[in-house]
């Protein structure tokens, strides 16, 4: 931890996590806490807009402890870039020791981080990567390898249609994107078009944005249902936006699952969502594990210690259907 000359509170105000603000109901970082014994750490959150969200805020929560060593300064962006950007200035200020950011979008990032840099403050991407003219402006991303899990969909959606006998049926494609120009809607994306590309018969019919939230979602699940009633798949890149097309196709009378016409492919593999997959609901879900706080930990761990990390580290992951 580098000495530093603690400022007045009016600035601490400025972080929710600072003082006691709790719209999301987690817990609550210490809020007035002793800061010259502890690593500073300002983490930039995109939001609380899913169950990932608020799961990999927790994990954040309770990882970064007093008791663990940490002074934590939490800022939900509220999905608004430019409040990601204001907050990694005001962690400068700060001078916080790290700066852990889960970036909205993957583009539009090299000035504020350079600032960063400039004033030597490592910066960690979680969950969430950006594209930088200059990789030093960050020291690793951790996260999920949201290309694979992309793959995996299509590669199990290809077995299980052969496993039902329909390998040689022409197969229309729907897909929920997640928020557009994030690093988990690019990578599934393009995880599974990779597999699309090698299905002759196979046809995405359109894909389009529920921005990761459950009734956006609902409202292009409608739209889908009405302009393209032939569907075969619904691809859909989060859980909450899973929920969103179930209800959906309920409200329309359309069968879907494992036991209907529409079959439901999911991402996250949060608790809700699993119970869903035991009831038949969606037929398969893509794990992206939200525990990011002990990688996060061990990381920052490892470079006080001095010692060297690796640029990507991805999570373990698995699929549940």
């Amino acid at each position: 931890m580098k000495k530093r000359m603690v400022l007045p509170v009016c600035i601490c105000l400025l972080f929710s996590g600072c003082i006691g603000k709790r719209a999301d109901g987690l817990p609550d970082p210490d809020s007035a806490g002793d800061r010259k014994n502890l690593i500073v750490a300002g983490l930039s959150q995109v939001g609380s807009e899913s169950d990932w969200r608020l799961a990999n805020t927790r994990s954040y929560r309770e990882t970064f402890t007093e008791e663990n060593g940490y002074y934590l300064l939490f800022e939900d962006a509220q999905q608004k870039q430019e409040n990601q950007v204001k907050a990694i200035r005001n962690f400068i200020l700060e001078e916080v020791d790290y700066i852990i950011l889960d970036a909205i979008a993957e583009t539009g990032w090299d000035e504020v981080l350079a600032e960063a840099k400039e004033a030597k403050i490592p910066v960690i991407l979680s969950d969430r990567s950006v594209q930088a003219e200059d990789e030093g402006l960050y020291v690793s991303w951790i996260g999920s390898d949201f290309k694979e899990e992309g793959r995996k969909a299509g590669k199990w959606l290809a077995d299980y249609l052969k496993k039902k006998g329909r390998e040689a049926e022409q197969i229309q494609i729907v897909t929920l994107l997640g928020t557009l120009d994030s690093t988990a809607q690019l990578g599934r994306s393009e995880g599974f078009s990779e597999i699309l590309a090698q299905q002759e018969n196979w046809t995405m019919l359109e894909e389009k944005s529920g921005e990761f939230v459950q009734a956006k979602a609902k409202e292009v699940m409608e739209y889908f249902l009405e302009t393209y009633p032939d569907m075969d798949v619904v691809v859909c890149q989060n859980d909450n936006m899973a929920f969103g097309a179930i209800e959906a196709m309920k409200e329309s009378g359309r069968s879907y699952g494992k036991y209907g016409d529409i079959i439901v492919i999911s991402f996250d593999a949060t608790k809700a969502a699993l119970e869903a997959v035991k009831r038949g609901e969606i037929n398969v879900d893509f794990e992206c594990n939200p525990n990011l706080g002990p990688l996060v930990d061990e990381t920052i761990k490892r470079l006080e210690a001095g010692e060297e990390v690796e640029k990507i580290q991805y999570v373990e992951e698995t699929y549940y259907d």
